[in-house]
């Protein structure tokens, strides 16, 4: 359950690079379309079926037209303005949203310490995301320290796609009704990728300065490519909409949490970074808060808990 979020926090800085080549466009549509292919190839080798019920094709459409289509383009765009600040806290911040659609939704029971746990990994992801002097002269000075620059670098693109990606989550659960999780994954991927394809091929015929259809990447960056789209897209998305079609949602996608935390462990093991003291406590406030928010039941009502064990 935790490998979708660790290769979601290496597959972002993979992709950073490669924006100074290539288009949003084309970094979306390269990320979806191979892991389309792979994940209807593995629907058919492994479930042995890789066909929707016609019952969930309407659903299957709005779950590409959001998840794949939009959630990719405005992530794509969002990382040509920003990096693993603001933007990274803004998308890591949608199990706050899918938390509230599943309440609303499905039913989902989120007690005061779930509320509790979502509101420390957000705070965790606060420390890991933003500079210590940022959170520092926040409180003493708020938006005129920020001025324009707080959301003029992509922010604005990063929250929309965290809303996407909420929405879709949510989606998935309609697209699986009649239908195997991993094809409609596939399915949705391969459609998605289509309409972000045709914007990529007709970009620079109304646009003098729109980037090439087709990126001149050197080998190391076709290397990051494949990893982005096989292991960060094919893998991770496979497995969370997998996972997210069984269980608890709320719990489920408070994982998305520990995505940051995985992005600078890789720093720090292949990098050779060092966190700051914020970051650590980040980090800690991240796990403190998965576990909160997936033993909220029991913390809350552990009488209830002992009752079922002792007959």
């Amino acid at each position: 359950m935790l490998l979708p979020f660790a290769l979601w926090g290496t597959a972002m800085a993979a992709m950073k690079p490669l924006l100074v080549d290539a288009g949003p466009l084309t970094l979306a549509w390269m990320r979806l379309l191979p892991a389309g292919v792979v994940l209807l190839l593995a629907a058919w080798l492994w479930r042995g079926n890789w066909r929707v019920d016609r019952r969930d094709w309407l659903w299957l459409v709005l779950f590409a037209l959001v998840d794949a289509t939009a959630f990719q383009a405005l992530l794509a765009r969002g990382l040509v303005g920003t990096g693993a600040g603001l933007g990274s806290v803004l998308i890591d911040s949608q199990p706050l949203l899918v938390a509230l659609l599943a309440r609303s939704l499905f039913g989902d029971a989120i007690n005061p310490v779930g509320w509790l746990g979502l509101l420390v990994g957000l705070l965790g992801i606060l420390c890991l995301g933003l500079p210590a002097p940022l959170l520092r002269h926040w409180w003493l000075m708020g938006p005129e320290f920020l001025g324009d620059q707080a959301w003029s670098h992509g922010e604005l693109w990063m929250l929309a796609a965290a809303l996407a990606m909420a929405l879709g989550t949510v989606i998935s659960r309609y697209a699986c009704r009649h239908s195997d999780a991993v094809a409609v994954t596939g399915w949705h991927m391969l459609l998605g990728a289509l309409p972000l394809l045709a914007g990529s091929a007709l970009l620079p015929a109304f646009r003098a300065d729109a980037p090439p259809f087709w990126p001149h990447w050197t080998l190391l960056q076709w290397g990051l490519m494949v990893y982005a789209a096989l292991l960060g897209s094919a893998v991770a998305y496979g497995l969370f909409f997998w996972f997210a079609n069984r269980g608890d949602l709320t719990s489920f996608t408070s994982l998305t949490f520990l995505t940051p935390v995985f992005a600078l462990l890789c720093g720090v093991v292949l990098l050779d970074e060092q966190l700051e003291p914020l970051q650590w406590l980040g980090a800690a406030l991240a796990l403190v808060s998965v576990v909160l928010i997936n033993r909220r039941a029991l913390l809350w009502h552990p009488g209830s808990a002992a009752a079922e064990v002792v007959p």
